[in-house]
């Protein structure tokens, strides 16, 4: 699938982040392929998991574009870090390989630009999860075919806040050609809507759909405030 076709395909839709950390109870491939499925279900567009594991069972279960990453390590950058993640989560049979595209230094020392032409030589698009303006358009003038707000929030220096960075969509969808997904404390249907009204071409959401867990604690929390 190009490029072209694969953002014909997501303009304005919803992409599904089907992961759970290390030792949560829903980190099982089983479990996350059935997630995938009830997001299929659901009218999801797009599916985005993570580890070569997950990517290969959930690209063998939905017809749906695949989003793969692979988290390794969790500080610094640790999503699909090397060139070596990234032609691993290929080799699942991701449509699209997403990496880190910040200005942090890279575990192997390469260069995100380095990482994009391995993943397009190798035959899959590349979704870039920055956390700034410039590291977007960085990223996009290096190759990427997607650039994400993923990172906004994560990484220091940039706005702690409870809902999605909408003022970082918004600035690089006037900034850059490629498409824009915003990415990162989508917590309801409305701060979705929104994020595409102000220039995402689609939208992923993770914990508010796939993380029960997560879910569970928010609302123990909510009832324990005084």
């Amino acid at each position: 699938m190009t490029a072209q076709e694969l953002a014909t395909t997501l303009r304005g839709r919803l992409i599904v982040s089907c992961q759970s950390p290390p030792g949560d109870p829903m980190r099982d491939t089983g479990t996350l392929v059935r997630l995938a499925r009830a997001a299929v279900a659901g009218g999801g567009a797009a599916i985005r998991a993570n580890e070569p594991e997950v990517v290969a069972a959930i690209v063998e279960a939905v017809d749906l574009p695949v989003i793969g990453l692979w988290k390794d390590g969790d500080v610094g950058v640790y999503i699909t870090p090397t060139v070596r993640h990234a032609l691993a989560i290929v080799a699942a049979g991701a449509d699209v390989v997403a990496a880190d595209a910040t200005d942090r230094p890279r575990p192997d020392g390469s260069t995100f630009a380095e990482l994009v032409a391995a993943v397009h030589g190798a035959g899959a698009l590349v979704m870039a999860d920055v956390a700034t303006l410039a590291e977007g358009v960085a990223a996009a003038g290096q190759g990427a075919d997607f650039v994400s707000t993923t990172l906004s929030g994560y990484v220091p220096g940039t706005p702690k806040q409870t809902g999605p960075d909408l003022a970082l969509v918004a600035e690089l969808a006037a900034a850059i050609d490629v498409p824009v997904v915003a990415e990162g404390r989508i917590n309801t249907p409305e701060e979705a809507a929104e994020a595409v009204a102000r220039g995402a071409h689609s939208v992923v959401v993770g914990t508010a759909i796939t993380a029960p867990t997560a879910l569970t604690a928010r609302f123990v929390a909510g009832i324990a405030r005084p």
